[in-house]
């Protein structure tokens, strides 16, 4: 039984790599932060990646997962270097002689605004907000660490990532019911979204399939407006299609790097991770009615 640990896996995507993981029969550690548990059970070391002591005793791993971060919506850039770039830091030197493989989960926005054309893993990273520009400080410095260390290394750009929960539930549904939804710019940019079961499973995809030294683009394979997206989404609910609000109002309310990070046109390639794993949702076509479907099931709409 191989053993992994799973940075972030009380969150959003965390929360079903860990499951995904489970069903596979993977022996799993969680970093969890003080008074946080993972949904299921799983070794849960209690620690904090801003612990520059932060340890796992005699526990070793096959590969670590590094999903933990602080959002866009965090405006702090001082918080933000310290848990998203020092936590890294501290979070290698703890793992450093425990683990074969270390997997960074990152996201498009390395790849700064494109213009029309799609991307792909060919293109130059081009970071244009602060929370962007230091998670790709602590990429490279994994990078380097796990080259000088000998440690296999991969990271995975992922879309915009949507389940049953996250923003997708709790900033999209939520208002569109309560039509307290509003379009920053128009929505007439392009997404590279992902349904979180393809987000996990081809994150798994990389390590079964020894997919090191390589980046990894995850998206489906049908880039769409925000906009279609959203009416897309209001359309399997029931609810009104939203109204616009101007990019300044949505940074005063959101900050501006998450509002440049939703409004940047992306249209990704997907044709790389689609040689060792195959998507169940092609599209947010095929990905958004699965996600009303399992949110019916918790009584949730």
């Amino acid at each position: 039984m191989e053993s992994v640990l799973v940075t972030g896996a009380t969150g959003f995507i965390g929360s079903r790599l860990i499951e995904s993981l489970k069903e596979k029969n993977y022996n799993i550690t969680s970093l969890v932060r003080p008074g946080k548990h993972t949904k299921i059970e799983t070794n849960e070391v209690v620690g904090d990646l801003t612990d520059s002591n932060l340890e796992f005793g005699e526990k070793s791993f096959d590969c670590v997962f590094h999903l933990a971060s602080h959002t866009p919506l965090e405006k702090n850039v001082k918080i933000l270097e310290k848990v998203n770039l020092e936590g890294t830091k501290n979070l290698f030197k703890a793992v450093q002689n425990k683990t074969k493989s270390i997997i960074y989960i990152s996201g498009l926005g390395v790849y700064g605004n494109p213009g029309d054309n799609p991307i792909d893993e060919s293109n130059p990273y081009n970071p244009d907000t602060n929370f962007v520009k230091i998670r790709l400080q602590a990429q490279k410095f994994l990078e380097e660490q796990c080259k000088e260390k000998g440690i296999n290394f991969a990271v995975v750009h992922f879309g915009d990532v949507y389940g049953a929960e996250g923003w997708f539930y709790e900033m999209l549904i939520k208002r569109l019911q309560k039509k307290s939804f509003r379009l920053p710019g128009g929505g007439k940019y392009f997404k590279g979204f992902v349904n979180v079961d393809d987000a996990v499973g081809s994150t798994i995809a990389v390590y079964e399939n020894k997919g090191f030294g390589e980046s990894y683009i995850v998206a489906d394979s049908m880039p769409v407006t925000f906009k279609e997206f959203v009416n897309f989404t209001a359309d399997q609910i029931g609810a009104k299609h939203p109204g616009n609000v101007p990019n300044f109002l949505a940074k005063a309310a959101l900050g501006s790097d998450l509002i440049k990070l939703l409004t940047t046109s992306m249209k990704a390639s997907n044709q790389k991770i689609s040689k060792i794993y195959q998507f169940r949702y092609p599209s947010y076509k095929e990905g958004i009615p699965a996600v009303i479907s399992e949110l019916k099931s918790k009584n949730l709409l």
